[in-house]
């Protein structure tokens, strides 16, 4: 069974930084790309940043780069997204997301994590 399961969410000031963590299970984590996407209040579904598992390239949405970096450890099954410069509308729920075929399994399928909330508020 895939599970993305996020940590790292809290409340920050603006001006301020976080680290959120994914960690992977259930499929061969090295083999595939990792995305983290979010969800303002109110807001739909925007992409923040994908970490490319083929060619080890980052990219990042424009209204995050140069603030936030996505890494993974592929020791530790676990992608994460240092955020710096944090400002009021970064404020979302943050879901790791992956495209990927389970250990075993004969198909891709997209899954989610179940969300970490970062607040920046002062």
């Amino acid at each position: 069974e895939v599970q993305l399961v996020e940590s790292g969410g809290s409340l920050v000031r603006p001006g301020g930084f976080a680290r959120l963590s994914c960690a992977a299970s259930g499929f061969t984590f090295s083999r595939y790309s990792m995305s983290w996407v979010r969800q303002a209040p109110g807001k739909g579904l925007e992409w923040v940043s994908t970490h490319n598992s083929a060619h080890g390239t980052t990219t990042y949405a424009d209204s995050v780069k140069g603030r936030f970096t996505i890494s993974r450890d592929n020791a530790k099954n676990t992608v994460f997204l240092q955020m710096s410069s944090l400002k009021p509308e970064d404020t979302a729920v943050y879901y790791c997301y992956a495209n990927v075929r389970p250990s075993g399994g004969r198909y891709y399928h997209n899954y989610w994590g179940q969300g970490t909330q970062v607040t920046v508020s002062s």
